[in-house]
């Protein structure tokens, strides 16, 4: 089982390559607007360094939101367009539930509850909350927040918050006792792995031809102002 995964809803851009559950390979830049020159670039090194060719190829896997809107085109596009030349399933995985599985790898801790933030504008983040065995116990949701946000879990529970989401709202969560900030966490199409692998195993695939992102807020273009 040999599965292509790409990252681009995020800053970095990121490939990765798995073979039955295993990342073997991995290509990625923390950097904003490289996604459109360097995603195809980055897939060709990883089939490289991995001594693979795309016909070996059983699936490919996309980070399928929420995140960048731009990103997101590029990453799901990009997937698209592969498994419709090689003839393979397309894997969409959650790309919160993708950070939480590579924090969960990272940081492993029974327990404590897993909660990726993904920056969304001033206050508000994409985040949801997941325990240490993966299973979602908060759903994805666009939150702003506040000083009583996660007030609930946090009474009873150790909670860690990462992704650039995380970093601006720390001042606000940071103080409380059970709330724990890891301030370097980059996201990666490493972190797919797992929760692609599952999905293989389960045949859970998208219709390639009518998948679309998953923005979870409208795209909204600011117009210019008339003099």
């Amino acid at each position: 089982m040999l599965i292509l995964q790409i990252e681009t809803a995020t800053t970095c851009c990121s490939a990765a390559l798995s073979e039955n559950g295993k990342t073997i390979a991995v290509q990625e830049l923390n950097e904003r607007n490289i996604h459109a020159s360097s995603t195809t670039l980055f897939i060709e090194e990883v089939m490289r360094q991995a001594g693979k060719a795309m016909k070996d190829l059983s699936a490919v896997a996309v980070s399928k939101g929420p995140g960048s809107y731009t990103g997101l085109r590029i990453g799901v596009s990009t997937a698209k367009g592969l498994c419709y030349a090689l003839d393979i399933p397309l894997i969409a995985v959650n790309t919160l539930q993708a950070m939480a599985a590579g924090m969960i790898s990272i940081k492993p801790d029974e327990n404590a509850l897993y909660c990726p933030m993904i920056d969304a504008r001033r206050m508000e983040v994409y985040t949801g909350v997941w325990d240490a065995s993966g299973r979602e116990v908060w759903p994805t949701e666009a939150k702003i927040i506040d000083e009583s946000s996660f007030s609930s879990i946090l009474e009873k529970n150790k909670m860690i918050f990462f992704g650039d989401g995380a970093l601006k709202c720390e001042p606000v969560l940071g103080p409380h006792p059970n709330a724990v900030t890891v301030p370097d966490f980059v996201n990666s199409a490493a972190w797919l792995t797992v929760p692609a692998y599952h999905k293989f195993l389960k045949k859970d695939f998208e219709d390639t031809a009518y998948f679309e992102p998953f923005y979870l807020k409208d795209f909204l273009v600011k117009k210019q102002q008339s003099a």
